[in-house]
């Protein structure tokens, strides 16, 4: 008798397929993101955004359930921590650039923005790695922290501490960066 029961039950649906084209068009720039605030060069971002939509690819069967943005991060996460850990990679780079020396009168918020992203990537490269994870996901990428917890493997509670210490950090970079601005000018 049970075993008409179940045969009459209607079979459970099928999670719903995820296809891989859709998940780089609509999340490739985010991964792009990602990954250049979490230490990859300009110069190698091309490749080290292939090697984690690589690792997607073939990890996309094993996605079941949860944020999308999440996984891609997480594994974001630890294909940029792989391409940090590289001997090439490791050699001293300038980060300051050297701007033009001379200005339009037009063009003085787009120097104040250039001199903002170098500032945002000179403090997030100073950060350490845990705490740079979280102020990435949670401030810039604007992720739920859950998610963000679960991408950086750490219990709720650590990522809030995680990013209670970075904003800190960050804040007081940021003072430091302007006190020395002002002391130049």
């Amino acid at each position: 008798m049970l075993s008409s029961l179940l045969l009459a039950m209607p079979a459970a649906p099928a999670p719903p397929r995820v296809v891989f084209a859709e998940v780089y068009a609509e999340h490739g720039a985010f991964v792009w993101r990602s990954l250049r605030r979490l230490g990859v060069r300009e110069a190698d971002i091309e490749d080290v955004c292939q090697e984690a939509f690589v690792v997607a690819h073939r990890k996309l069967g094993d996605f079941r359930e949860g944020s999308m943005r999440a996984w891609l991060f997480a594994i974001a996460l630890r294909v940029a921590s792989d391409y940090r850990k590289r001997a090439h990679i490791r050699t001293e780079v300038a980060l300051d650039e050297v701007m033009e020396p001379w200005a339009a009168a037009e063009q003085p918020r787009q120097i104040d923005r250039a001199r903002a992203k170098a500032w945002l990537e000179a403090i997030l490269a100073s950060l350490e790695e845990d705490k740079r994870v979280v102020f990435i996901g949670y401030e810039l990428e604007e992720m739920p922290m859950k998610d963000v917890a679960a991408a950086a493997g750490c219990p709720l509670q650590t990522a809030y501490s995680r990013l209670h210490a970075a904003r800190a950090h960050v804040t007081s970079a940021i003072a430091r960066l302007q006190k020395r601005e002002r002391s130049e000018a």
